[in-house]
């Protein structure tokens, strides 16, 4: 069972997420704009967060901000519009996945469960006592400097801030450099075998990929009909 916050300034669209979730056996709180949020996040506890980006008061994406200022809750984005630019805004925010109304209950309860599957893996990968030592990986005479264990990547010897999803694909796709790796595979390795969002998510996150590696954007090379390509004698 899951403590999921919800925010939306619709009313209506707050009780039918409610009412699937609590049928799913979860525990549900209700906000109905970003300040309300920001305020329940820093002074409770919830397992994750389903946010609209429309709303009063403090939008979706101002309130994810501030709330990645202290907390870093597994977070779902609502939204009416299926605009690329609000997914790549929200993937920079560290949201976790993008559901464009109207949706699905049913589908959003899927994605809630595959959301805090990856969000469990991960940490008990942080947390295992039998991790690898340090694994520090070097391109372009020391331009481009990965650190695998610690999750740092350097670009001209300044930390490039990515998402925890862009270090995830860009330290997966190192450790298989110089292979052709499909779309399918991609997503299914990063994303998980249950993942059930569009696959558009994995090309957003390679552009914000190629801007965080500023001038070494083209080591990330595009196999048209294929997927993509670490070529590390770029």
């Amino acid at each position: 069972m899951y403590k999921i916050l919800v925010v939306d300034d619709e009313e209506m669209i707050r009780r039918l997420i409610s009412k699937y979730a609590v049928y799913e056996g979860h525990s549900v709180t209700e906000a109905g704009d970003g300040m309300k949020a920001v305020e329940l996040c820093r002074n409770g506890s919830y397992d994750i967060m389903i946010i609209d980006i429309m709303m009063p008061e403090l939008d979706g994406f101002s309130a994810c901000r501030e709330i990645r200022k202290f907390s870093d809750i597994p977070i779902i984005m609502l939204s009416a519009r299926g605009e690329e630019y609000d997914k790549i805004n929200g993937f920079e925010l560290g949201v976790d996945d993008y559901v464009v109304k109207p949706f699905s209950p049913k589908e959003l309860m899927l994605r809630i469960e595959a959301v805090m599957k990856r969000w469990r893996g991960k940490n008990d990968s942080l947390t295992d006592k039998n991790a690898s030592k340090n694994e520090v990986i070097e391109f372009a005479d020391g331009g481009l400097k990965a650190d695998i264990s610690a999750r740092i990547v350097y670009v001209d010897g300044r930390r490039a801030e990515m998402t925890p999803k862009e270090y995830d694909l860009f330290f997966y796709m190192l450790k298989n450099k110089n292979i052709a790796l499909t779309r399918d595979r991609l997503i299914s390795e990063v994303w998980g075998y249950d993942y059930f969002g569009d696959d558009r998510t994995l090309d957003t996150h390679i552009k914000l990929l190629r801007k965080s590696l500023g001038k070494y954007a083209d080591y990330i090379v595009t196999l048209r009909g294929v997927g993509y390509r670490f070529d590390a004698e770029k």
